[in-house]
């Protein structure tokens, strides 16, 4: 999805459970989470929970917001005929307090994005839609395999586009007060867009962060960058053609910086000498040996940030620019090496080469606490080493008067302890 407190909900949980973290105003395609089934196994009559009594403050913020929104332009009917129904879903609120990025070491979070039936639907999908995505790449100059990838990221190519009634997930989410500005934007949006005539029939159903559609954007996002691609008057996302969708993707990321022609990234073999988050050009990453997997020199793109997100041992990738590109759809470095190696696959890539990180995941998420715990802040023990946890390895290496390297290390790790 795209952009929720700022950049950090938005995709939150792509198709599958892959999401992360997300920018671009687009979000997670959760979809609504399953109601309590009764409880049979114990022979016994079904256990019917009580339903959660809704807060008795929800409708007079209602009230509240629609003085606020008429006051923005919307109409009084506008309005009225999208809250009719509105409710307070307690069970939004639930999922949005349990929120935790998914703790799944790299190497089985890129198998899972690019799983056989993933690529098996994707190609499927390139092969019947290939004249759209041909109109598409000649307009915005976006590969079809990235738009591919991200349509199955997001919902599962069309799938999962979640079924959470939008406007009430809004409605909960603003009036909850923790992210109150951004949601209330965020209901506006969606308001704006029933105005225009933009949704088709039936009500906004979504994740329930209020991420719509096939790429599951968030209201926002779908005003800003939505396009009528098919040419019917409407900039609907979230109709059987996926056409005004994958537009609306491609010309979200065109307009973030996509360099058309240019890969997003490549795994690399080093020679030795590491020095991760270092960002080069390529004739210096040549020079110091940097090479592709399977041998070749590394084509250039202009400047190549190095990352080891396994550290020591693990895979190595040297990132250009349109990897940034992909982190401002989703801010999460597993999910931007997920979707380019997907992206690869269906363009016919092999998959990732096998390597073997002198840490494991278990032994990444411990070197993460102990350095949080030492006073270097490595954002959290996800098990995957982006910027923060590599900025506080040479922090920590310089404080313990080592040599600064950034790199993960099993002597590092029994250096700092339990």
């Amino acid at each position: 999805m795209a952009e929720i407190g700022r950049r950090q909900l938005t995709f939150g949980l792509t198709a599958f459970g892959l999401g992360c973290g997300c920018r671009a105003g687009l979000a997670a395609s959760a979809g609504e989470p399953p109601e309590p089934r009764p409880d049979r196994r114990s022979g016994g009559p079904p256990k019917i929970r009580p339903k959660p009594r809704p807060d008795p403050g929800f409708h007079a913020w209602v009230a509240g917001f629609r003085r606020r929104a008429l006051a923005e332009g919307i109409a009084p009917a506008t309005f009225d005929r999208a809250f009719a129904n509105v409710q307070y879903l307690s069970r939004v609120t639930a999922t949005d307090r349990a929120q935790t990025a998914p703790r799944r070491p790299l190497e089985a979070y890129i198998a899972r994005a690019a799983s056989p039936e993933r690529l098996r639907i994707g190609a499927a999908k390139l092969k019947r839609h290939r004249r759209l995505f041909d109109r598409l790449e000649a307009r915005f100059g976006v590969p079809r395999e990235v738009l591919a990838a991200i349509w199955g990221m997001e919902s599962g190519f069309g799938a999962m586009t979640g079924k959470t009634p939008v406007i009430s997930a809004l409605a909960t989410l603003a009036f909850e007060a923790r992210r109150a500005s951004y949601f209330e934007g965020e209901l506006l949006a969606a308001l704006r867009i029933v105005e225009a005539g933009d949704t088709g029939p039936g009500p906004l159903r979504g994740s329930w962060a209020g991420a719509m559609g096939h790429m599951q954007f968030m209201p926002s996002t779908w005003l800003a960058h939505g396009v009528d691609f098919d040419g019917d008057g409407r900039r609907d996302i979230r109709g059987e053609d996926p056409a005004d969708a994958l537009a609306s993707a491609a010309n979200y990321l065109s307009a973030s910086g996509w360099v058309a022609g240019a890969p997003w990234g490549l795994q690399v073999r080093l020679p030795g000498g590491r020095d991760p988050l270092a960002t080069r050009s390529v004739a210096e990453w040549r020079a110091r040996g940097v090479t592709r997997v399977g041998g070749g020199a590394v084509p250039d793109h202009g400047a190549a940030e190095l990352i080891l997100p396994d550290g020591a041992g693990g895979p190595a990738f040297l990132l250009f620019a349109n990897t940034r590109v992909l982190r401002a759809y989703n801010d999460s470095i597993k999910y931007a090496l997920g979707v380019g190696h997907l992206a690869d696959r269906l363009g016919g890539g092999k998959p990732l080469a096998a390597t073997r990180a002198e840490l494991d995941f278990e032994a990444r998420q411990a070197l993460q606490t102990r350095l949080t715990r030492a006073g270097f802040d490595t954002g959290g023990a996800d098990g995957v080493f982006g910027h923060r946890t590599t900025a506080a390895i040479r922090a920590w290496e310089a404080a313990e008067g080592l040599p600064v390297t950034g790199v993960a290390t099993r002597a590092a790790l029994e250096r700092l302890g339990g």
